[in-house]
């Protein structure tokens, strides 16, 4: 019987000889991983304590994970690319009372009113190692984990997760197809809940060998497969769309890479994928929180979410009326024919008991968890034969002409123009009323807006509103630490950027550069509507 607790798994590897973290030129069994663990949970002592890690992906955040669950205390994730006052403050919010980290990292910290009582530098002359400590008596309630969320579409919450849940997710593992022969592969960041649920969880319960890559890297992903012998790779936001952006290898298909397993590639990428590197890609929907998830079966169309797990109730509501929004029909091209209706808020109905809550963020909870309802904050629409599809985050609704529909669709029709590696669908104001559709494109090569209004002229599926009235060109999407597209800086900036901007002027799909003369006279249709306001 699988043990209850995470610090159970791991226990069970304390004997194992078998290689269980391979980092750069370095080899740990998994016996030395728990007694490394173990040594660390010395120095945390009985208090079971807030401890902060703050590094890359190394062997010591490993470690320290470990300590946290035999030791019955928590990690906090901090995320390496705050900086100032958030920093300070999501360390502050957490109530961290040490921080694990490095000379590299340790920089970020001067200056800032942390309240952390100890800061730890692993790589300093004064990191001196106990001898190993016996385990403590965890329970599965134990929190072990909080975990910051990606601050996409707000400020980052932390998300709490228990030795129990994290037991749960890891016996996952063989329905990943991960055993003990398996190497999987960790490039996304440690301080996610990706990354240690979707792949360092399932490597422990199955005794698998984990690889770890202290940052993710396209270039680098084919040689470390190979390097390495990896079969399973976990990603998340648009990491398979920068490898695919890679220059392409007449051998590419020749590596030991089994399966991919990760959330929010388009249909189109994970084709691409599957195709170029030879292996299998396993789409899923759910987020840190926990409480829903989907699952694509065999007869999921491409671009759905699939279903929800057996005895799990899933729906899509109306966010103002907590109605149950009517199934999506579309039209003789497979365009969405009653977006204003059919798409909603993805809602648990019976899974709110399964959130174990943000830490000391009862606003957020409440928000999350409403008249027994867990409301994801993500919108979707869902089809007559039950397959549910996203529509984008909740801020992502745009209404152009008094037409209301989300960026999702749009994006997923953009992402199939072949220059395309990256691209994002947000509102801008309206001169007169309403918003426009803009979008960010991240290209391959020049940007060519003649094509571009040809590929859209082609789409049988396009909705009548969706062609984009701005078009930006990105160099690199911006990002957010766990390789989400980040829309806020983009929304703040709209047209104003150093970046290429182009406008569809009139009616006709047809886009001229917006320079700064046109930028001007744009800001004076605003003014010339009493609109100017909403530019600031």
């Amino acid at each position: 019987m699988a043990s209850e607790t995470f610090a159970g798994l791991l226990l069970e590897r304390a004997d194992d000889d078998h290689v269980g973290l391979r980092f750069e030129d370095e080899t740990y069994t998994w016996a030395e991983v728990v007694e490394a663990a173990r040594r660390r949970a010395a120095l945390l002592g009985a208090g079971r304590p807030h401890v902060g890690v703050l590094l890359e992906n190394v062997p010591e955040y490993v470690f320290w994970i470990g300590a946290a669950a035999l030791a019955g205390a928590t990690v906090v994730g901090i995320n390496p690319t705050r900086r100032g006052a958030e920093l300070a403050a999501d360390i502050r919010h957490t109530d961290c009372e040490l921080i694990v980290t490095d000379t590299a990292h340790a920089s970020l910290l001067h200056g800032l009113d942390l309240g952390v009582d100890r800061v730890l530098r692993v790589d300093s002359a004064d990191y001196v190692l106990p001898e190993p400590a016996e385990p403590l008596p965890v329970r599965p309630e134990d929190r072990l984990l909080l975990l910051f969320t990606s601050g996409s579409t707000g400020a980052p919450k932390a998300v709490a997760c228990g030795q129990g849940r994290l037991a749960s997710i890891a016996c996952m593992s063989a329905m990943m197809g991960i055993g003990r022969d398996s190497v999987t592969y960790v490039a996304m960041p440690l301080f996610h809940g990706n990354a240690v649920m979707a792949n360092f969880s399932f490597a422990v319960h199955a005794g698998a060998t984990v690889v770890l890559r202290r940052k993710f890297s396209a270039s680098g992903f084919l040689p470390d497969v190979r390097r390495y012998g990896v079969t399973y790779f976990n990603y998340v936001g648009r990491a398979l769309a920068y490898i695919l952006a890679t220059p392409r290898g007449e051998d590419d298909a020749r590596n030991t890479l089994q399966a991919c397993f990760g959330t929010e590639a388009s249909a189109q990428d994970m084709a691409r994928f599957g195709e170029r590197f030879g292996c299998h890609i396993i789409e899923g929907y759910g987020s840190s929180e926990g409480a829903i998830s989907l699952r694509k079966t065999p007869d999921t169309p491409p671009d759905a979410l699939g279903v929800a797990p057996p005895d799990v109730e899933i729906a899509v509501l109306d966010p103002e009326t907590g109605a149950e929004c009517p199934r999506v029909r579309f039209d003789e091209h497979g365009g969405l024919a009653n977006p204003d209706e059919a798409i909603g808020e993805i809602v648990g109905l019976n899974v709110a008991a399964a959130f174990e809550g943000y830490y000391n963020n009862p606003e957020a909870d409440a928000e999350r968890v409403r008249d027994g309802k867990y409301w994801s904050g993500d919108l979707g629409y869902r089809d007559d034969k039950g397959f549910f599809y996203f529509a984008g985050r909740g801020t992502d609704w745009l209404r152009v002409d008094s037409e209301n529909f989300a960026a999702a669709p749009v994006e997923r029709i953009l992402a199939r123009w072949e220059p395309v590696v990256m691209c994002a669908v947000f509102p801008v104001p309206d001169p007169r009323t309403g918003d426009q559709v803009m979008a960010a494109l991240e290209v391959a090569g020049d940007f060519d807006p003649a094509a571009l209004a040809a590929f859209l002229a082609a789409q049988p599926d396009l909705g009548t509103k969706w062609a984009p009235r701005f078009v930006r060109v990105v160099p690199s999407m911006p990002l957010t630490a766990t390789g989400k597209v980040d829309k806020k800086p983009l929304r703040r900036e709209r047209w104003d950027t150093q970046d290429q901007v182009w406008r569809r002027p009139g009616r006709d799909l047809a886009y001229e550069r917006l320079d700064a003369s046109a930028a001007e006279a744009l800001k004076a249709e605003f003014t010339a509507n009493g609109r100017a306001h909403v530019l600031y």
